[in-house]
């Protein structure tokens, strides 16, 4: 087995579990926030991914049991994330996604702790999703904070939940167990704890065991009719802009911050009950 492991200070790690099949494991402390070194990070793995023939399968986890990806960094040190540009042409934060969903690699999600906003959409970027039964939330918590979902959400959940679905996930803006994600159709499977690592990972090298040309045919011609057009998702993002910038999203942002958004603590591990009552003070 062939272990080959990035910088372990990088915000995420590679580790090389065969030349077909790796995996990436999201570490940045203490939450595990989407902030611009995240997106740097997963744009280097994105071009060792286009230069590399042998991989067939990366899967996605985190160093951090309770926080898979909390959700986008609200500080405003990662704006100008968006206004970068990647090798698609298109702004690094739809660049990463569109990228990842397309690529001939299959992408999976290995879900524990919480994947709320653009760690949710992040996870709906990628091909395939799995998470623990007793240990994952799901949200995309944008509309209770003043804003919408800016990465995919509002494109992606309803190919997959159906439209009342969708709206019950993003306007309701509340945490969801895996259970009740699995149902709707926004994971694949929720399985115990104790059997989500094995699971995973014996699917991921069956994967890597087959040859890497009908992976990328069938990965395609299922792209063709499953995932939003670019133009849609320029759509969701420019939108997103537009809301952040509206005088009440930043009275919500600040009663965000105010009650412990971006530490560890009850806001973060109960979003979805905050969210109605963040003016109430």
């Amino acid at each position: 087995m062939n272990n080959n492991q990035t910088d372990p200070a990088a915000p995420l790690r590679v580790v090389e579990e065969s030349p077909a099949y790796w995996r990436v494991v999201f570490d940045n402390p203490p939450l595990n926030v989407v902030d611009s070194a995240v997106y740097d990070g997963l744009q280097d793995l994105l071009t060792r991914m286009d230069t590399n023939e042998d991989l067939r399968v990366v899967v996605f986890e985190s160093a951090n049991p309770d926080f898979f990806l909390a959700h986008f960094d609200m500080s405003g040190q990662s704006n100008g994330t968006g206004r970068k540009a990647g090798p698609t042409g298109l702004s690094v934060t739809v660049d990463t996604f569109v990228r990842l969903s397309r690529h001939p690699v299959v992408s999976i999600s290995k879900i524990r702790g919480r994947a709320r906003g653009v760690g949710s959409e992040f996870a709906l970027a990628t091909d395939m999703r799995f998470a623990s039964r007793e240990n994952a939330v799901l949200a995309q918590p944008e509309v209770g904070a003043g804003v919408i979902p800016g990465g995919g959400g509002t494109e992606r959940l309803p190919r997959l939940t159906g439209r009342g679905r969708a709206l019950e996930i993003i306007l309701g803006a509340d945490d969801f167990d895996a259970e009740t994600a699995e149902r709707y159709g926004w994971i694949n499977r929720a399985l115990p704890d104790a059997e989500l690592d094995d699971f995973v990972d014996a699917l991921a090298r069956r994967l890597a065991s087959f040859d890497r040309g009908p992976i990328a045919a069938a990965k395609n011609l299922v792209d063709q009719v499953t995932l939003p057009a670019v133009g849609e998702l320029l759509d969701g993002q420019a939108a997103f802009s537009a809301t952040f910038r509206l005088p009440e999203t930043r009275k919500r942002v600040a009663a965000l911050f105010a009650r412990g958004l971006q530490q560890e603590g009850d806001l973060e591990n109960d979003m979805g009950a905050h969210l109605p009552h963040l003016l109430d003070d």
